[in-house]
């Protein structure tokens, strides 16, 4: 078998990558066995040994370790995970958005960030690949891929290793794996397993200010078995099967900043006070006051009514096969199919209100299959490679909501003008009462329903998308001397998606009995409040379609094919969605000897689909998003020196995103649109030296000015596009640098030790997906206020590790921080839910810290 077409690849000798004793680093991120130098591509191989040292547990945590990787997280656990590479995502709340980061386990496609969400352990290698991969890496990898290799099974020895940690927060872990041969050098199995447990750092109260839970804790295991052979005729392959689950809670919203409601009071809610539910006890009550906003942020003490409950689990299976067809041409093959399930209940409002709840009895499905067959092989100078692609994903969420006891008071607040976008008179309701009119002025809803509280209503919302996708692919490179090489590949890409909502029951009286007189019974009560007859057919028409929406949205959703409403309501909807693009990419490289120089462009894609969220159609508006397509460029320079001790990597890149995909929540429903024009160009620098034999030292640096550009939109998009030109992309800080150093030595024949330490430094960088208040108009662009609380200061965190152990590796102990000076960071920052003028954020980890145990045998 040829071995340069192996896609498992190997490191040379018993080394670290990034940090060991080898001059040879090998990757698979071209699906060739390569010296990561010597591939006109920028890439950051990460081993087991930097994983372990920088705390690195999950794909969440990469960014201890890339500097042009980064990543947040929202409400949920199944599609609120946002990956990004050069300040380049998707943000996406929402399981019809798939990530533009590609992520891929053992070279099969994950099609939801949260799916790969599972335990790094025993792992050979991960690989972060900047910038669109799609000629290779197959579907939606715009910003780029993560590539991560499982140890495969030896067929030569027995052996394993146990690892046990005990740290803060009742943090407790437990990994461990198992090789062995069962045919000698011909078939072995071999067995991993992990389970951790952690107790929340967010403290959830409720409305009084009594404890409620602890969020945002872990509770996991997972167990993976391969069955990995290889024959004398040279093929070769495995089987992986794994199952995971988890039921930690993630995630809870610390508030901010008030809103006018709140610093109002909630009219007439017994023993709920001023802060309307919102318990934290601290939160600025202005949007200038940052100091307070971070000592919000730094508690984190969150509110909610209901706690909060989840529960996935998932199983897959993986074959990968290969064939040496010939002394130079190989055939591979890679199939998996893989099931996740996700059952959540919370508080949807984030407050200690009991408002807005998504209940129990609904649930995620994902149902994914892949199959990728290719043949490579060697000519000449000619390295080539051709394939074909087949993936089919289906999505069934059931999503059960409910509205509180709290909500017809909290829509009486809004009604009365405490919110600062509704401007009839001040108090309608309470005046109304006041003289005579049989009404409670704290929940007006019910007079206006005819006498129907909302608390208890409910809906039952059915999410279904099938999508399937296929290619043909090839990537070939020429040596045109000893010296330069053209890379040359290409890959044809068909999507189509069919997508629809549909309301499978409802239980709401109050919006019926709105539709059936509320109107009329406005106009009582602006009478009775004693507004001017001339003026009370206005302050009817200001209040009518906000009260209607308070009793009907977000339940009563009209069905397929009825006339369309023009005030939100949501809307049932089913449709397709049908597109096919040419990826294309040219590279050249050129060895210098101790340095390889490269230049490249990339044509990458990532398919558009629906909107899977209750909103998506509100008044008749079309849920599908557009693709997504990228023209990259990029120069580099790697260079090897001072015999393999000194490796440094420079990138330069200029990226232009058209049709650019996001997703915003308004603070009342999730909005999807496509921004014509975004950009993300910058450099990226990448070094490690062993000055001595026992010292390493790794530093990355990369500028990345990421943004929508002063003419990302027309005149003719909708104004929230239009908002957004000259913004800079969220989460996309311009600087981020990180340096790391590692001493190995030896105290005697048999013990040795090391210290590890490093700190990642981060600029300033913005939050949330609008930079300022959306205008109603055109003529408020640019002049609406910006968005209090929108940018995370720019913050340096430092992780520490220190250990000794057997020199052979047998045995260690590890004492162990991360984020040492507990600095407590923002991911993202939103507009609370139903409480306009509110500001909250999902936090980012406080310091951790605990011991390990490790085994070998």
């Amino acid at each position: 078998m040829d071995s340069s077409a192996s896609t498992d690849g190997q490191i040379d000798g018993d080394s670290e990558l990034l940090g060991g004793d080898t001059d040879v680093i090998i990757v698979t991120a071209t699906k060739r066995a390569q010296d990561v130098q010597q591939i006109p591509l920028a890439v950051t191989a990460v081993s087991p040994a930097q994983l372990e040292q920088q705390g690195v547990v999950n794909v969440q945590n990469i960014t201890q370790v890339s500097p042009s990787f980064s990543t947040s997280q929202a409400q949920n656990s199944s599609g609120t995970v946002v990956l990004r590479i050069r300040g380049v995502g998707t943000t996406s709340n929402n399981i019809g958005f798939e990530s533009a980061v590609g992520i891929f386990v053992d070279g099969a496609y994950q099609s939801r960030p949260g799916i790969a969400l599972s335990e790094f352990v025993d792992v050979e290698r991960v690989e972060v690949l900047r910038g669109p991969q799609g000629t290779l890496f197959g579907r939606n990898t715009s910003a780029g891929a993560l590539n991560i290799i499982n140890k495969r099974p030896d067929l030569f020895e027995f052996g394993g290793f146990v690892n046990a940690t005990y740290g803060n927060y009742d943090h407790l872990s437990v990994q461990g794996a198992v090789n062995m041969p069962i045919v000698q050098d011909k078939v072995a199995v071999r067995l991993t397993g992990a389970w951790r447990e952690r107790d929340g750092f967010i403290t959830v109260n409720d409305a009084n200010g009594n404890f409620l839970e602890d969020t945002n804790s872990v509770d996991q295991f997972l167990v993976r078995g391969q069955l990995g052979w290889e024959t004398d005729s040279g093929f070769r392959g495995r089987i992986i099967g794994d199952y995971s689950e988890s039921s930690g809670d993630c995630c809870g919203p610390v508030e901010l900043l008030q809103s006018p409601v709140e610093t109002g009071g909630l009219f007439g809610i017994v023993g709920v006070g001023p802060r309307g539910g919102m318990s934290a006890p601290v939160v600025a009550t202005n949007p200038f006051d940052q100091t307070t906003a971070e000592e919000a942020t730094e508690n984190q003490i969150a509110s909610a009514d209901v706690e909060h409950l989840a529960s996935s689990n998932q199983w897959g299976i993986l074959g990968e096969f290969e064939l040496p067809l010939s002394d130079s041409i190989d055939a591979i093959y890679i199939g998996s199919y893989r099931k996740y399930e996700n059952d959540e209940s919370y508080d949807s409002d984030f407050s200690g209100l009991d408002v807005f709840n998504i209940l129990p009895g609904g649930g995620t499905t994902i149902k994914t299959m892949t199959h990728e067959l290719r043949f490579q092989g060697d000519a000449g100078r000619l390295q080539w490679m051709l394939g074909g692609y087949y993936s089919n994903e289906k999505i069934d969420q059931t999503v059960v909501a409910g509205l509180g006891a709290d909500y017809g008071e909290l829509s009486g607040a809004l009604l009365a003008g405490g919110s600062a976008p509704i401007t009839p008179p001040l108090g309608i309701f309470y005046a109304a009462a006041a003289n005579g009119l049989a009404l409670d002025p704290a929940n007006p809803l019910t007079f206006l329903s005819g006498g129907v509280d909302p608390a208890g209503t409910t809906s039952t919302n059915l999410f279904e998308q099938d999508s399937t996708s296929w290619s043909i692919f090839t990537h070939n490179t020429f040596d045109v001397t000893d010296r330069l090489s053209l890379t040359l590949g290409a890959r044809w890409s068909d999507e189509s998606k069919d997508g629809s909502f549909d309301q499978l029951a409802v239980n709401n009286p109050t919006c019926l009995g709105f539709l059936n007189g509320g109107t009329t019974r406005l106009g009582q009560a602006a009478g009775a409040a004693g507004v001017p007859a001339a003026a009370i057919p206005a302050t009817v028409g200001a209040l009518a379609p906000t009260a209607f929406v308070l009793s009907c949205f977000p339940f009563v959703a009209p069905a397929i094919g009825t006339d369309a409403i023009p005030l939100p309501l949501p809307r049932e909807f089913a449709g397709e969605f049908n597109d096919e693009e040419l990826i294309y990419t040219v590279k050249l490289g050129y060895d210098f000897g101790d340095v390889n120089a490269y230049g490249s462009f990339t044509h990458g894609y990532k398919a558009g689909g629906f909107n899977l969220d209750s909103t998506a159609a509100v008044g008749g508006a079309d849920p599908r998003f557009d693709s997504e397509e990228v023209d990259a460029y990029e120069l580099g320079l790697k260079g090897r020196f001072l015999d393999g001790d000194l490796t440094t990597n420079i990138a330069i890149f200029y990226q232009e995103f058209s049709d650019f995909q996001v997703l915003e929540f308004t603070g009342a429903q999730f909005q999807t649109f496509n921004v014509p024009k975004a950009l993300s160009k910058g450099m990226e620098f990448e070094a490690q030296i062993r000055p001595t034999g026992g010292l390493t030292v790794n530093a990355g640096l990369t500028y990345t000015d990421a943004s929508y550009p002063d003419d990302c939109a027309t005149d003719a998009d909708p104004l929230r596009v239009r908002n957004l030109c000259g913004a800079p992309l969220t989460n996309a800080p311009e600087f981020v640098s990180i340096v790391g150093t590692t001493y190995r030595g030896d105290i005697s024949n048999s013990l040795s030790f090391f210290l590890n330490g490093q700190i990642r430094a981060e600029s300033d960088r913005r939050t949330s997906t609008q930079p300022r208040e959306v205008p109603t108009t055109a003529a408020d662009l640019g002049n609406t206020p910006l968005l209090p609380f929108d940018y995370q200061d720019g913050n340096i965190k430092i992780n520490m590790r220190a250990g000794v152990g057997g020199i052979d590796e047998s045995w260690g102990i590890e004492a162990w921080v991360t984020n040492l000076t507990n600095v407590v960071t923002r991911g993202v920052t939103f507009n609370t839910t139903l409480r306009s003028g509110s500001r909250s954020a999902f936090t980012q980890e406080p310091r951790m810290y605990g011991v390990t145990v490790r085994g070998k045998f």
